[in-house]
């Protein structure tokens, strides 16, 4: 399939209010979005998103169109990129990531953890969920420091993506972790990658959309959450996540911007769930939550 590059090149504020407007356009499509520094003295920054199956002036219409042809002024330019895989090219040279405890990285870097650390190891893959992203980074932290400090009968990972978040879980709990997520192309990733990483008899996975799927209460109730995923669909689910959990359950929630942890902490306030502890990176919140234990 095509893949299309669409660019534009503005200044640094102008850049990073068309990447919010086009992020937030295509919130529930997958497109890949980007911002950066477009030249070594930030004079010009670009935001990039990667379109699929289109010729360049059908992708470069298609965004003008979904985005209103008054949301920006900047130039929009769009071209066929060669036939790679641009995921693992994107990630190449991207050093290790530490976590909390854990210390995620690629095949090349397996011999440099640190004594102390967890080791994850996670290669480029058609899956979200590298440690390079701050969601990620924040939902491995609160793994790390919830694990540290508690045991959880029952944990599930939402979006698993890579499955790096449920390896981390199985990783220092040592217990079944139930990792879901609606691509199967994720679903079979995370199951790789936990063979990978030694713990292949503690994750299962499975696609499913939402939470509705029967497994989820054959495997459940559970009392450890964790969702990275994105703010609508969470807000849509708060419901049916809630009555996945225990009344005594403890719920991280990622893949937000920061101006999304109102609506949030107010939906799942709703179904019982108080703020405990937040976490911010450029831009991104985790949130913690929980129904009795802090």
């Amino acid at each position: 399939m095509q893949t299309v590059r669409v660019r534009i090149c503005a200044a640094e504020l102008e850049a990073k209010r068309i990447y919010g407007i086009v992020e937030q356009a295509y919130e529930d499509d997958g497109n890949p979005v980007t911002v950066y520094e477009f030249v070594p003295d930030g004079s010009v920054w670009a935001v990039e998103i990667l379109m699929f199956g289109m010729e360049p002036d059908e992708a470069a219409d298609e965004l003008k169109d979904r985005v209103g042809a008054d949301a920006f002024a900047a130039p929009v330019e769009a071209e066929v990129l060669e036939d790679l895989n641009w995921v693992e090219k994107s990630l190449e040279g991207l050093a290790p990531v530490p976590a909390g405890r854990f210390l995620i990285h690629g095949s090349h870097d397996r011999g440099t953890v640190p004594a102390g650390s967890i080791g994850i190891e996670i290669e480029a893959a058609l899956a979200f969920g590298t440690g390079h992203h701050a969601t990620t980074e924040g939902c491995l932290r609160e793994i790390s420091r919830l694990l540290s400090h508690w045991r959880f009968d029952k944990i599930l990972d939402i979006g698993t993506g890579t499955g790096v978040l449920a390896i981390a879980a199985a990783k220092l709990s040592r217990q079944q972790v139930i990792a879901s997520d609606i691509d199967p192309v994720a679903t079979q990733t995370a199951a790789e990658n936990a063979v990978l990483n030694g713990v292949g008899n503690f994750v299962r996975t499975f696609t499913a959309a939402g939470v509705e799927d029967r497994r989820f209460a054959e495997y459940g109730p559970f009392d450890l959450v964790i969702a990275n995923i994105l703010a609508r669909p969470l807000m849509q689910m708060a419901k049916s996540i809630s009555a996945r959990m225990t009344g005594d359950a403890t719920l991280v929630l990622s893949g937000l911007r920061i101006e999304d942890g109102p609506r949030i902490l107010f939906a799942y306030g709703t179904q019982g769930f108080r703020l405990v502890r937040r976490f911010e990176k450029n831009g991104w919140i985790t949130l913690t939550l929980t129904r009795g234990r802090g």
